[in-house]
């Protein structure tokens, strides 16, 4: 017998015999924390109450700011490039130059400003921390149609930015549903406007059980969520801890697939696709060719390691240099929206994204001097406490629904997702898009929205007439 033929019975067997002898774990309680400054109480029954009340808050940054940054803009010191290459080493200075002459003497923070005060927002308190939020409710004339909850979850290097397009494609009512959306995009805290954790450990598994109370303090106690990117990993969280509260989740970026058997199906795609993928786009999405993917993955994910283990430190240097920060934010928009953006001079930035959106996003980051806490979320989330949770095992049994771009950084097929993912109804191959489809491709992802709303509902009624 070949070592493939070895491989592949292993890898068979495996997937048919672990989950029988290695059961889903029980969902972790997640238990009350307390995120506020000073000394940490010795004990929950301590923790000072939160201030539950609602409060508005718009946009408005103090003209010393932006004198400030405009100071920085001014006496940026940017590298020597290379000759002859484009993005293939990072961001490349001689475009970082054009983008920080725009930045200081076009782009108007200002009517940015006002565009992101044109939808509702709020700050309230939970655990010990400011939680920002938007909160838009839709405008309606008939009484028929229902008015359904979506939470909307943003990741990192993004933001509630990120939503400003898809916002009103869910928010306004088509000829063709009988429901609309009534959406809320929380910043995930040390996110923008949110208040950064003073404590040490605050990780995804945090930010969902904080979201579910957001929700239950707006009275929202069933909903459905979508998330992408960080997103997508504080989505799992709520559906999986918390499914009596999730009437179905939409992802747009899966990592976290069902332990050992799935880890088996990838050994085994690598050698036979097209039994673990379920269309020729998925084969090609994950497997072909599979060491050009694995290359492609250690060039996009350096950050994640630093990120991951010394956010403090390379997050200094980003917040003291606004040039820095927007190379180190805008790369990230450049070849997660595609890969072959690097062999461009100007990332290809421009082709789904204006600079303006663009810098409005780096600006959520800059004004609020947040990018430190933000990477802060990498560091915990991949501590030996959440380890011990088991997400990566924990089952998600609520109405999933899965959109796969063509230019995401990595995607699980169907068949794999499926052991983590129990009742997906709803796997789109998407025609265009990469890893910020809400940002890049509005529509596309709004309409895979609402039919997979439309499939759980319909299928909730056909449940109840039996």
């Amino acid at each position: 017998m070949g070592y493939t033929s070895i491989i592949l019975l292993f890898g068979v067997s495996s997937a048919i015999l672990i989950p029988l002898l290695w059961p889903d774990p029980d969902p972790p309680v997640l238990p009350d924390m307390w995120w506020g400054r000073g000394k940490m109480p010795s004990h929950p029954s301590k923790f000072p109450k939160d201030n539950t009340a609602i409060r508005p808050f718009t946009i408005n940054v103090k003209n010393n700011t932006l004198q400030d940054l405009n100071h920085r803009l001014d006496n940026a010191r940017l590298p020597e490039p290379l000759d002859n290459v484009q993005f293939q080493y990072g961001f490349h200075s001689k475009y970082l130059k054009k983008v920080i002459d725009y930045w200081r003497n076009e782009y108007d923070w200002r009517r940015e400003e006002r565009k992101l005060n044109q939808y509702p927002q709020f700050l309230t308190q939970i655990e010990g921390i400011d939680v920002h939020y938007l909160h838009i409710k839709p405008t309606i004339k008939n009484s028929k149609i229902h008015v359904i909850p979506l939470m909307l979850i943003h990741g990192w290097p993004g933001s509630v930015v990120e939503f400003y397009k898809i916002i009103p494609l869910l928010t306004t009512p088509t000829e063709n549903r009988d429901f609309v959306f009534e959406v809320i995009c929380p910043s995930i805290p040390g996110y923008g406007f949110s208040e950064a954790p003073h404590q040490p450990g605050f990780s995804v598994a945090d930010a969902g059980r904080v979201f579910v109370k957001l929700m239950a303090r707006l009275n929202f106690h069933k909903f459905y969520l979508q998330g992408g990117d960080w997103g997508s990993a504080i989505s799992m969280v709520i559906s999986s801890v918390y499914p009596e509260n999730v009437l179905g989740v939409h992802l747009n970026f899966v990592a976290v697939q069902g332990g050992f058997a799935s880890k088996m199906k990838h050994l085994i795609g690598i050698l036979f696709p097209s039994l673990v993928a379920d269309t020729p786009a998925q084969q090609r999405h994950l497997f072909s060719p599979f060491m050009e993917k694995v290359y492609y993955l250690l060039r996009e994910t350096g950050y994640a390691h630093i990120q991951g283990t010394k956010p403090d430190t390379v997050g200094t240097g980003v917040s003291d240099s606004p040039a820095g920060l927007a190379a180190y934010i805008l790369e990230k928009f450049s070849t997660w929206t595609n890969k072959e953006y690097v062999n461009l001079a100007d990332g290809g930035l421009t082709k789904k994204f204006t600079l303006d959106e663009l810098l409005t996003n780096v600006m959520v980051y800059w004004v609020t001097n947040s990018i430190t806490s933000s990477m802060r979320l990498y560091k915990e989330t991949m501590s030996e406490r959440i380890r011990n949770f088991k997400f990566d095992r924990l089952p998600v049994t609520v109405p999933t629904g899965i959109a796969q771009f063509p230019n995401e950084i990595i995607m699980p097929p169907r068949n794999i997702a499926k052991h983590q993912y129990r009742n997906i109804i709803q796997y789109t191959d998407m025609p265009r898009g990469g890893h910020f489809p809400a940002f890049e491709e509005p529509k596309l992802l709004a309409d895979d929205i609402g039919k997979f709303v439309e499939k759980v509902r319909t299928l909730e009624v056909s449940k109840n007439e039996k």
